[in-house]
């Protein structure tokens, strides 16, 4: 077992870490939007729209219509804690609409202690992974604190979604897992093909072609309790040994842990049902439409006249890293004329939440 390390608060020169390593990897993102262009268009809103992958041993058993536990996994930090505030109101005015089929929620804290938000967000303490062994790569606790939740925590539902602090529900979320199936979203950078001598270090070939990674992360996913029961252990593994392997770690970089869960999946022999109509991630994407989840990882930055400036800051811009020590203000003014409706309804959605979440500005005072 993997021994308890608290998890002290951030040093000025971390903040100062934190952002350039934020920087950086929005920036290598950044030079894969070209590629991302023709996969975020023409969504259409059917099912044989929406759904870029099945797997080969798919059961046509019909929609599940069972709920799902939300769950994410979070730091005390305050840039984590002003996400989950807005994504937990969010969540709450959409999980009783028509179509939903949210069960309960869990924040899985794992700082190793509780924080102020205790009382306002559901809340399931775990520990972080012993000091130093994430390498400074603080996504690597995200599958060692699902083992724990999972392992310690009473669940009453059957299905469970992973989602992150930077998810906004746009529309109310049905389970789109089928069965064994689970229902995943497919990101345009997640290439294991393109990849393969890397993925065989960790994906033998007797265990089937590389084609059999999902291009996915676990988040967000939406998967039966006891097949991520088994997942899980094989996702810490991976990605503890992927961060340890100075090839991959360079190849995959901020997104090896999300390579090293669609992996620990096929290991498993579990396919996803790939929905792109799971999430959206505004600017690329230009409308919300039917999608569930709007993910706004991306800096949102435009000059007046409603033009995207790329890789450049905007004269009007919305991007959580400017955030970093604390939350953003509330009433935030809203893009120029021309900005897609993506970027819009997000601020939208952001300055309805942060109007009416009790102590929005005091945030930092617990």
């Amino acid at each position: 077992m993997i021994g308890r390390k608290n998890m002290g608060r951030a040093s000025p020169l971390l903040l100062v870490l934190l952002a350039l390593g934020f920087f950086f990897a929005a920036y290598n993102l950044l030079t894969l939007v070209i590629q991302y262009k023709d996969s975020s268009t023409g969504l259409g809103s059917g099912i044989s729209d929406s759904v870029t992958g099945m797997p080969a041993n798919f059961r046509k058993s019909g929609k599940s219509n069972l709920k799902f536990h939300v769950a994410l996994t979070a730091t005390d930090a305050p840039y984590s804690q002003w996400q989950c505030r807005i994504m937990y109101y969010w969540y709450k005015k959409m999980k009783s609409m028509p179509g939903s089929d949210m069960g309960k929620f869990t924040r899985v804290l794992h700082s190793g202690k509780g924080d102020h938000l205790m009382d306002e967000i559901p809340t399931f303490v775990v520990d972080p992974l012993p000091e130093g062994l994430d390498q400074g790569y603080i996504v690597l606790n995200r599958p060692w604190a699902f083992v724990q939740w999972l392992e310690k925590a009473t669940i009453e539902e059957e299905y469970i979604l992973m989602a992150e602090p930077d998810h906004i529900f746009a529309n109310p979320l049905p389970n789109l897992a089928h069965g064994d199936n689970p229902a995943g979203f497919p990101f345009f950078y997640i290439k294991p093909t393109e990849h393969e001598k890397i993925v065989r270090k960790f994906y033998p070939e007797e265990k089937g072609p590389v084609t059999d990674v999902d291009p996915i992360g676990n988040s967000p996913v939406i998967i039966k309790k006891t097949l991520l029961e088994e997942i899980a252990p094989t996702w810490v593994n991976v990605s503890l040994r992927m961060k340890d392997d100075l090839e991959t770690d360079k190849a995959f970089g901020w997104v090896l842990e999300m390579y090293a869960y669609a992996v620990a999946s096929a290991l498993h022999g579990v396919r996803h049902i790939l929905r792109k109509d799971f999430m959206l991630q505004p600017p690329w994407d230009l409308e919300v439409g039917k999608r569930f989840i709007i993910h706004f990882t991306y800096g949102c930055d435009y000059n007046m006249k409603g033009e995207l400036t790329y890789g450049k800051i905007g004269e009007w811009r919305f991007d959580k890293r400017s955030h970093l020590s604390g939350p953003p203000p509330k009433n935030l003014t809203l893009p120029p004329p021309g900005v897609p409706e993506s970027v819009v309804r997000l601020v939208k959605m952001v300055n309805e939440a942060t109007a009416n979440i009790p102590g929005w500005d005091s945030l930092n005072s617990g």
